[in-house]
């Protein structure tokens, strides 16, 4: 019974403490791992740094993307992507 007096409270705080923090936090770092691996060419993306374009290659987990009015083209980490604006549909 002591032990329960002990050890319940902390026990307890430690099962809510992983529900409300670590489990979503993996759920979301499982979203962003998949959809960083189902990256296609074609779609519009922003970066980790806020830049938006548009993917014209990919090779490995080097992006190339073009951006702006005169199709300027820069290589980024696939990491560096934050979000998927415009996802191609799949063929």
């Amino acid at each position: 019974m002591q032990f329960i007096q002990q050890f319940g409270f902390p026990i307890l705080l430690l099962v809510v403490f992983y529900f409300l923090l670590i489990a979503p936090q993996r759920k979301k770092e499982k979203r962003i791992k998949e959809m960083r691996e189902n990256l296609r060419v074609g779609d519009e993306i922003i970066t980790i740094g806020g830049v938006v374009g548009k993917i014209t290659a990919i090779k490995e987990d080097v992006l190339t993307v073009e951006v702006g009015a005169d199709k300027t083209k820069l290589k980024f980490m696939r990491w560096g992507v934050a979000s998927v604006t415009n996802q191609q549909e799949a063929e």
